[in-house]
């Protein structure tokens, strides 16, 4: 009786201990920039896994009773929605919440809660398919929060976001595919003992190692600047001087680089990526990833290809000779590969669509 109640008493403790972690990772997140997605999905899911630690409390599943249980089982089996929006709020700046995702998280709350409610140990005919959806959940979302990290993994150029980034995703899969394989192999899904005990010290290692990180970690390596302001300029390429903080190592690669950017057009290739450019300039990633975000201001180099496209684009839709040129004519000749990025792209720097701002400037002219 006494290991009995000494086992409790170090689950509360330790389920403690992490909600406590939860709550403070929250309010890091959102000390300054409560306004981003990234802070709001960050905060959302913190807040979610801290019902998820008090729902899964072996005596409260098998004390309370399953209706009151349903809207907290809801919310843990959603966070994997949660996840997945996290991660490509993570990697991608200009990343915006769809409709559609907020859908999905309703969506999966509410199967969740009337699985928990009605259909948990019923005779329905769907009772089996709506538990297989169900417990199919976590795996589907940590799928697609590895494919949404890898895709934009290569052209974050910030080295100590990239890290971190690495270690939650990876951690992040490998805890909701632990959790997913411990549920399916315990009575009715539902953990306990060991098991439970297990569940929570990952979490909580995991919570550990991210708040540590957050403390030491820059706050302008994590997020975007406050306010949109033009990156810095390269160094001229008439006479570069190293400037403060610039050494002229890194001078003469700047002058390189501007090369060619701007007098090779290098930016028009459409198969232009990092590894290549670093390959062609004969230095590693990493240098260049350095050199493009702390020297020029950038933290992803797709950013930074598209400004020198967009620039020309700009010329070109201004420029009364080409007043007839077609627009998709002038996004392929600027190095992008199909209009809709091209607009797309267009109208996050200027507000107008690619027409729109050729009309405009023409009739200024």
């Amino acid at each position: 009786m006494l290991a009995v109640d000494s086992f409790i008493l170090l689950d509360a403790g330790l389920r403690g201990t992490l909600l406590a972690l939860l709550l403070l990772l929250s309010a890091i997140l959102g000390r300054d920039r409560p306004q981003l997605l990234l802070v709001r999905a960050g905060i959302a899911l913190c807040l979610g896994l801290a019902v998820q630690v008090i729902s899964a409390t072996p005596w409260f599943e098998a004390m309370v009773p399953r209706l009151w249980q349903a809207p907290l089982v809801a919310i843990s089996v959603a966070n994997a929605v949660l996840f997945w929006v996290f991660v490509q709020a993570l990697f991608d700046d200009d990343y915006v919440l769809q409709t559609w995702q907020v859908l999905a998280w309703f969506a999966v709350a509410a199967l969740s809660a009337l699985n928990c409610a009605v259909l948990a140990g019923s005779d329905s005919i769907f009772a089996p398919v709506t538990m297989a959806m169900q417990r199919a959940i976590p795996l589907v979302f940590a799928i697609l929060a590895a494919l949404a990290a890898a895709k934009n993994w290569r052209t974050d150029l910030v080295e100590q976001r990239r890290r971190l980034r690495a270690f939650i995703v990876i951690a992040g899969i490998i805890y909701t595919v632990l959790l997913l394989l411990a549920r399916l192999s315990s009575p009715q899904g539902r953990l306990a003992g060991a098991t439970a005990m297990a569940d929570v010290l990952v979490l909580l290692l995991i919570i550990v190692i991210v708040t540590f990180r957050m403390l030491t970690l820059a706050h302008q390596d994590l997020f975007p600047l406050p306010v949109a302001t033009p990156p810095k300029q390269p160094v001229p390429q008439a006479e570069p001087l190293p400037a403060s903080g610039v050494n002229a190592a890194e001078a003469k690669l700047l002058t390189a680089l501007q090369t060619l950017m701007q007098d090779e057009h290098l930016y028009r290739s459409e198969d232009l990526t990092l590894a290549s450019l670093a390959e062609k300039m004969q230095i590693p990633e990493y240098r260049l990833r350095k050199l493009i975000n702390q020297q020029m201001g950038y933290r992803n180099f797709n950013a930074y290809i598209n400004s020198f496209r967009l620039d020309e684009a700009r010329t070109a839709l201004t420029d009364p000779a080409r007043r007839d040129l077609p627009v998709l004519t002038i996004a392929l000749t600027s190095g992008f590969q199909s209009i809709g990025p091209f607009n797309r792209a267009f109208k996050a720097a200027t507000g107008l669509t690619p027409t729109e701002y050729r009309k405009e400037n023409m009739a200024d002219s």
